[in-house]
């Protein structure tokens, strides 16, 4: 079904039209914007969503900052400006999604029901027309920590694309109705988690990435061989039962089902051996938690163990995307883990 003027368009905008700031071009935006950028091959078009998520803003400010310098770019642009409802409900930028809404990036696959359906089913007929030799899906990690790639692809093209902004990069077989898996289109995709979005340095890599992405001749080959990326393979996915409680304290007051430190982001991408503690379970148990794999098989006992009413790694393990937001913990995932290794935890 089509959903008519569900998109607002720009056509290479000129200064007058974005305001001053990313918040005045914000504030001018009445719905989701597609953003076209002619460039010196018209005969090829490079795409790029951000703000999927209305809390992480990197993308957008980095677009806001690259279409004020005005460049021309190496190929034709096509950005998706998604989670602009949501990024416009004060305070600005803290909302991931509507109240009552859907997680956008949930809602790229049939049947695209509801007002997010609606916006994930017009980007990508846009994607469709556009026909794109590759894309980019600009978010901020939920907590602060180091930026890495995710992709459901591990080739060099992926890879290519990861370099232009990390090395790091997690491959997943895991669909949860995510932008980036566009990538079975055959069409290369990556997801770039730039960093926190209150960090300057996530900001700073979101521009620097785009002015890599829009200026190369060819993005889809590794500039050198020797590109020492980390690739985490299919990560377990551990979240929290949604009658469940969490809290972040220096030590557990009884009141919550899972307490975690408050500095526990320091942890992301770091290995954790089986005998540092990762923080306090209640009276319930580990039961409060699932852990997930690709392949939809529970695999608590090989990632977590309780001992003393603390949290152990039950091997060592490699974490990512722990959050110190207990909405975020408990609506999307508590962290993801790989052996230290990176490979799959069976």
């Amino acid at each position: 079904m089509s959903h008519p003027n569900v998109l607002d368009y720009l056509d290479n905008p000129s200064p007058r039209t974005l305001g001053r700031s990313p918040l005045e071009w914000l504030d001018r935006m009445q719905k989701p914007t597609v953003v076209r950028v002619a460039g010196r091959d018209p005969s090829r078009t490079r795409a790029m969503a951000t703000l999927l998520h209305g809390n992480e803003p990197s993308g957008l400010f980095a677009l806001h900052r690259w279409l004020l310098e005005q460049h021309t770019p190496e190929v034709n642009m096509l950005f998706l400006i998604a989670g602009v409802y949501p990024a416009k409900i004060p305070p600005t930028f803290s909302l991931r999604q509507l109240p009552s809404g859907r997680d956008l990036n949930r809602c790229f696959k049939e049947p695209f029901d509801g007002e997010e359906g609606a916006i994930a089913e017009a980007m990508l007929a846009e994607l469709h027309r556009a026909n794109p030799e590759c894309v980019l899906d600009v978010h901020n990690t939920s907590g602060t920590g180091p930026a890495f790639a995710v992709t459901i692809t591990n080739d060099a093209a992926h890879q290519a694309l990861a370099s232009l902004y990390t090395d790091r990069l997690i491959m997943t077989d895991l669909r949860l109705g995510a932008l980036m898996e566009y990538s079975e289109q055959e069409v290369p995709t990556v997801t770039i988690e730039c960093g926190g979005a209150h960090d300057d340095h996530a900001h700073e890599l979101a521009y620097d990435g785009l002015v890599r992405y829009a200026s190369r001749p060819d993005v889809l080959s590794l500039e050198k061989a020797d590109w020492d990326v980390a690739v985490l393979r299919n990560p377990i996915r551990v979240e929290l039962a949604p009658d469940a409680t969490i809290e972040y304290s220096l030590e557990p007051t009884g009141r919550a089902d899972i307490t975690l430190p408050p500095d526990i982001e320091h942890r992301n991408f770091g290995v954790i051996s089986p005998g540092e503690p990762l923080g306090w379970i209640g009276k319930r148990g580990l039961g409060i938690l699932t852990a997930i794999g690709h392949n939809q098989t529970e695999n608590m006992e090989k990632v977590l163990r309780v001992e003393d009413g603390q949290i152990y790694p039950a091997q060592a393990i490699r974490t990512f995307m722990i959050t110190t937001n207990p909405v975020i913990a408990k609506s999307d995932c508590l962290f993801y883990a790989v052996k230290a290794t990176g490979e799959p935890i069976f």
